[in-house]
């Protein structure tokens, strides 16, 4: 068994608390600046931008005085128009592409000099070129992958300025069969050290044993950039919420230029394991001293936690059987594209965590470190994904990874694994999403060196590859791929003939060493908020399509809980994501939520599933004024055994659900609880209701018990705006952001499920719009305006701080409509002293 962990706390995030300590610990490190540990500063404002190519920009003295300021992460295709005719076309959501410059001055302490500087992208989407005072410093295609430069040859020291230049191309359309952005999407970080110093990536942690007392077992890759041998310790503690544990020392003898991986191991007693329940994380301390002096030091979060794919019997956590309850996400946040704040993020993964979700997919590429950072805090696991193409071409695009794969992917999959290999997040590695290579006699021989540096660089995580093509109407993939996997990954296992019903059952049948995971399994595919009547098919009576929708999930989950091999399934998707659409949408709408992060039906189907607690959900909304009298299907998702449905106070009888269903225990016709006697087969309950205004109300009972109540009331005109933010105090730091819901309600405060109001949100005080939306795929206005209409009664702003603190008041309005205000508080916090002064 394996375990696995971490990654090193953001500094922003470890910042001392007392703004007195924090501004005295960074004048004190930088006036010590030669005998200082590593430093990771943030690097992310003060940056000039241009969109288009611009001959000469890497040129120190080129005149960029009159390029836009702003602060990175930054996306310039978010930033529109939505254009039919649009090059990167319905994969990249109708949004523009090009080619973009980024340019930023800034001055290097005179008491830097001798220290080793790196500058560090997070991510740039796509084919990105850097230069430092006109020099370059290199190439890289790939617009997924976190990659880094030496700075320290090129560098001008004390007064003398220097330039950053970064030229952008996602010319070259469509390039991704999803919206993938533009820009230096992701943070920018500067890395200083002293040339004798642990290598960036080069602690990896494992914990081989985990209960009772847990051993940690580090490697640690140590290089001496000095120009004299050096005999050095490593000094490595562990602490947690116990406090700290004893250090342990390791020491050798480097000579110039070299260097060397040194091995420790460290005792936890009673070890707080990580899980999605419980996600405990302690920190390892690394300290690299030489003649006295520390001279470089890293932090490692820790989570001490043990991996188990078993054939028969799943994937366990720490011992116990889990269940993945999978969602696959793509990088953008609607409105604001791929450069998405961290606040922004967690706010989406708390979503999923309360739907009941414990496992996400990085569809289909490394994500931004801040979410797995996000996830080991959280308590999801991860699937995580390298690559959509290897060297076959993706039919619905005309440029892809495929251009890059022979010369670039061991080295991109090697940095790619260095860099998440200790989250403990992270427990299964997927090496491709349904590449041409699965069904090709060529395909083993693409696979295999991939699987090769995944278990070079990680042999405690299995790999899968997320194929489409497992089985189809003309027989199974060749298993001479398959068998190189350690995990084969289904995705859609019910799409063909009698899968539809058996899954993979058959393949257990035939390969009763195969391990399996749903890769990527079917979604709703609806609009949040639209309940669509038709003939389906063709020629028969109108019925309420919504309604049967939810079958091939029920089914799927029932399969996955009933059959303890069936590791888990990952649906498609967590949200609506931009792309992958045909004009006029310009999204996918296969999510629990859509694009803007509100919750659709489907949300509560699944949380009806993955969750315990008593939950009761209640569908459509019941404005039908022109369906007088006519039968709507009511729907209820939950996970109580009997709901009773009333409208206007009079009971329209009672439905029972129950799974798994029990059998008997002991005896013939004897049960371990009360018989439920269901109604249905299906996880969720119908009644067909004549359509009359007022109150429908839905009550849950477990064991005869009322255990839940739902109410959905005729929403009458509108009359107000309400607003509602999902906090009022946030910090004064440039990068903090929050989701304002604003609804349009009637006179008692129901939401208006049809209304498509035009909504204008005006900031007062240290704040910016950083983007606004409705989740409405047909909806083409700016998501950078400050006016937006509403879609089915709803609409979203996303405000971001400044680096000053004040009050803030956000208030919305709309013709004929009260306005409603929030006022928020942007709190001053304390900012670490930055040894890289910028030139504005």
């Amino acid at each position: 068994m394996t375990t696995w962990f971490a990654p090193p706390f953001r500094k922003f995030l470890r910042w001392p608390h007392s703004p007195i300590l924090a501004l005295i610990g960074a004048a004190v490190a930088l006036l010590a600046a030669p005998l200082r540990a590593s430093d990771r500063e943030s690097f992310d404002f003060d940056w000039r931008f241009v969109s288009g190519d611009t001959a000469g920009a890497e040129v120190p003295g080129f005149d960029d005085a009159s390029w836009r300021k702003l602060a990175v992460p930054h996306d310039w295709s978010i930033e529109g128009p939505f254009d039919a005719q649009a090059p990167a076309g319905g994969p990249g959501g109708y949004l523009p592409t090009g080619i973009g410059w980024y340019r930023k001055h800034f001055q290097v302490p005179a008491a830097m000099k001798g220290r080793v500087v790196t500058i560090q992208f997070d991510g740039v989407y796509m084919n990105s070129d850097v230069w430092i005072n006109g020099k370059l410093l290199g190439h890289r295609p790939f617009g997924y992958i976190t990659f880094r430069y030496d700075l320290t040859p090129y560098l001008n020291y004390g007064g003398t300025p220097n330039v950053l230049a970064v030229r952008v191309d996602t010319s070259r359309q469509p390039s991704s069969r999803w919206y993938a952005g533009s820009g230096i999407d992701r943070n920018v970080w500067m890395l200083t050290s002293d040339p004798l110093r642990i290598v960036e990536d080069g602690i990896v942690v494992t914990t081989p044993e985990t209960a009772p007392s847990a051993v940690v077992r580090v490697r640690t890759q140590v290089i001496n950039g000095r120009p004299q041998a050096a005999r050095i310790e490593l000094r490595q503690s562990i602490s947690g919420e116990d406090g700290p544990l004893p250090e342990t020392t390791t020491t050798t003898s480097l000579q110039a230029g070299s260097h060397a991986e040194l091995e420790s191991a460290l005792a936890v007693p009673h070890p707080r394991l990580w899980s999605p329940d419980h996600p405990s994380l302690y920190v390892l301390h690394s300290e690299v001293w030489s003649d006295g002096h520390r001279v470089d030091s890293a932090d490692t979060t820790i989570g001490i936690r043990s991996l188990d794919y078993d054939v028969d019997r799943g994937f366990r956590l720490n011992g116990e059987p889990t269940k993945m309850f999978g969602l696959c996400l793509h990088q953008d946040a609607g409105p604001l594209g791929s450069a998405v704040p961290a606040a922004i993020l967690e706010s989406r993964l708390r979503d999923l965590k309360a739907m009941g979700c414990n496992a996400i997919r990085t569809s289909h590429n490394p994500p931004d470190p801040v979410l797995l950072d996000l996830c080991d805090r959280l308590g999801l696991l991860v699937m995580d994904e390298a690559f959509d193409e290897w060297t076959q071409r993706k039919p619905q695009i005309s440029y892809g990874y495929s251009d890059f794969f022979a010369a670039w992917s061991q080295r991109d999959l090697q940095d790619f694994i260095r860099r998440d290999r200790n989250h403990p997040s992270v427990v299964l590695w997927s090496a491709g999403n349904e590449v041409g290579e699965q069904l090709m006699p060529a395909g083993p021989s693409v696979l295999k060196p991939l699987v090769d540096t995944f278990h070079r660089e990680d042999p405690t995580r299995p790999v899968t590859s997320a194929m489409d093509n497992v089985y189809t109407d003309h027989g199974r993939a060749p298993t001479a791929f398959t068998d190189l996997l350690d995990i084969v990954g289904y995705n859609y296992a019910d799409r063909w003939l009698a899968r539809r019903e058996t899954y993979m059952a058959d393949d257990r049948v035939a390969f009763p060493q195969r391990r399996f995971v749903g890769t990527e399994d079917a979604g709703t595919y609806v609009i949040r908020g639209t309940y669509p009547f038709g003939s389906a098919p063709p020629g028969t009576p109108e019925r309420a399509l919504y309604a049967a929708q939810d079958v091939r999930i029920e089914q799927l989950w029932k399969f996955a809980l009933t059959h303890d091999y069936d590791i888990g399934h990952f649906m498609w998707t967590g949200f609506d994501y931009l792309g992958e659409s045909r004009w006029p949408e310009i999204s996918a709408t296969c999510g629990a939520l859509d694009f803007c992060g509100f919750r659709k039906d489907a949300f509560y189907l699944y949380q009806s599933i993955f969750t315990h607690a008593p939950m009761l959900h209640l569908l459509p909304h019941w404005n039908w004024a022109e369906r007088a009298g006519q039968v709507i299907p009511v729907l209820a998702y939950t996970n109580c055994d009997v709901v009773e449905l009333f409208l206007n106070g009079r009971s329209l009888g009672a439905k029972a659900r129950e799974f798994p269903r029990e059998g008997n225990l002991g005896a013939w016709n004897t049960y371990p609880h009360p018989q439920v006697l269901p109604t249905t087969a299906d996880l969720h309950l119908q009644w067909d209701v004549p359509y009359a205004a007022g109150e429908l109300r839905a009550v849950g009972y477990r064991g005869g018990e009322k255990v839940c109540e739902e109410v959905v009331r005729t929403a009458g005109a509108a009359t107000a705006l309400s607003i509602a933010p999902d906090r009022l105090d946030v910090n004064a730091d440039g990068r903090d952001a929050l989701r304002i819901e604003i609804r349009i309600v009637d006179a008692h405060g129901v939401t208006v499920p049809t209304a498509a109001d035009a909504i204008t949100v005006a900031i007062d005080g240290p704040a910016k719009l950083l983007g606004i939306g409705n989740g409405d795929p047909a909806n083409h206005e700016s998501f950078q305006a400050s006016h937006h209409l509403a879609f089915n009664g709803l609409c979203l702003a996303i405000i971001g701080t400044t680096r000053q603190a004040g009050t803030v008041r956000v208030t919305v309005s709309a013709p004929g409509l009260a306005p409603a205000t929030a006022v928020l508080r942007s709190q001053a916090v304390p900012m670490p002293l930055e040894p890289f002064t910028a030139i504005p």
